[in-house]
């Protein structure tokens, strides 16, 4: 397995700060929006059937979210791009699992370009405060590059 460095290629942009951001493994993630899921949604096999929830943007007080236990789509500030010859794998920063929360996440697959969004699931009350440093994005080089990368529904979203 061979990881590359986040700033090989401009892999990260929009950044906070780039010498605090990055990590011997990765880059940190930045929370940007934390959004409540509003109803339920529907997954099938081809994604004809496919229906993601509702959500609801929840704004911060004073820079801060104070959640209660529960479930919160996160947004992250960072833009990401991913290269065709490498995943992105993202994993919750260990203060975060400290204070009583995780977060869950989809591989990144290779030409993914956004601003992406993972799933935190907070056990008790935590508060957070606007661009805290909550997940850590590596990439993993795949055995070959890949022509054409990911152009699903999620490609270049926000």
């Amino acid at each position: 397995m061979v990881f590359l460095p986040p700033f090989s290629n401009n892999i990260i942009k929009e950044y906070i700060d780039a010498k605090l951001q990055t990590q011997i493994a990765g880059f940190d993630l930045t929370i940007r929006d934390i959004m409540k899921l509003s109803d339920g949604g529907e997954i099938d096999f081809d994604n004809s059937s496919r229906k993601i929830p509702d959500h609801e943007t929840i704004k911060p007080i004073n820079d801060k979210w104070k959640l209660q236990a529960g479930g919160y789509l996160v947004r992250y500030n960072e833009i990401v791009e991913v290269p065709l010859d490498a995943v992105g794998i993202v994993l919750p920063r260990s203060s975060l699992m400290r204070t009583g929360g995780t977060l869950c996440s989809a591989v990144w697959d290779s030409g993914y370009k956004g601003r992406g969004i993972g799933l935190m699931i907070t056990y008790s009350e935590i508060t957070f405060h606007k661009n805290a440093r909550i997940a850590q994005i590596m990439f993993i080089k795949t055995q070959k590059e890949t022509e054409k990368g990911y152009s699903g529904t999620y490609q270049n979203e926000r």
